[in-house]
């Protein structure tokens, strides 16, 4: 895919997942700013990438969403909400602030950024944007609350922002289920993973930030665009596996 021209924004792109998804895009042509709070790794980025812009910040901080957007010198093409943490839940006494963190980062943030770049006018017509969600939107482990709840938020966000934006732009959403972004980041270290980590993927492996970055320049690319307001996931067919204790030689151990 050909984005020579095209302009795109990526929060939390100078590590893993989100780092995977910019170098895609500056390799497909396009020039690339990100905002993240990791200086070291951002500014490491920008060094290597010329048509990377690195802006130090916290999406969480409506200052920084609006420095960042008035500091803009281009239009913005694609947005890629990414960026999102967790605090865990209950179990480990998440406050309120906590909490409310998690959301200011994971929902809040798309939607203000949204707004900020439509108020500025500086969504292109036809613009797609693809919030990063999660399986764990519809799946859940103990004490995960903080985070689970950002990225059911961002999926509900995703089709009320697909039917405001009719017309505007493209709206959708990526699920990823496990992806190790180890061996991305740090391609000497033994990544290998185990049989029965392999096992539980119907695909016969983890996921790669690979997997989700192609995706990503698929919903943003004019062969999809007759899709807006969905929510793709991609779990290597882990979240539709049914286990049970003792079924497929699986075990369940207390």
């Amino acid at each position: 895919m050909n984005f020579s021209g095209k302009h795109a924004l990526v929060t939390g792109g100078a590590n893993g997942i989100g780092r995977c998804i910019a170098e895609h895009f500056l390799a497909a042509g396009a020039s690339v700013t990100t905002l993240d709070v990791d200086s070291t790794a951002g500014q490491a980025l920008a060094v290597k990438y010329p048509n990377l812009q690195f802006f130090h910040g916290d999406v969480a901080k409506q200052a920084d969403l609006e420095t960042l957007v008035t500091s803009l010198t281009q239009t913005v093409d694609v947005l890629v909400n990414n960026v999102c943490i967790s605090r865990r839940g209950l179990l480990s006494g998440c406050s309120y602030d906590d909490f409310l963190y998690v959301q200011q980062i994971g929902v809040v943030a798309p939607y203000y950024l949204t707004n900020l770049l439509l108020q500025q006018d500086l969504l292109t017509q036809g613009a797609s944007i693809v919030n990063i969600a999660s399986t764990r939107a519809k799946q859940s482990q103990a004490d995960t609350e903080s985070y689970t709840a950002a990225k059911g938020g961002i999926l509900a966000l995703t089709h009320a922002m697909a039917v405001s934006l009719s017309g505007r732009a493209r709206v959708n959403a990526i699920s990823p289920g496990w992806i190790d972004t180890t061996s991305y980041q740090h391609p000497v270290e033994n990544t290998a993973h185990s049989l029965a980590d392999q096992k539980q993927h119907p695909a016969g492996r983890v996921g790669k930030p690979s997997d989700i970055a192609e995706m990503v320049l698929f919903l943003s690319s004019e062969k999809a665009g007759f899709i807006t307001g969905e929510n793709i996931t991609i779990s290597g067919g882990m979240d539709k596996m049914m286990i049970y204790h003792g079924d497929g030689g699986w075990q369940l151990e207390t």
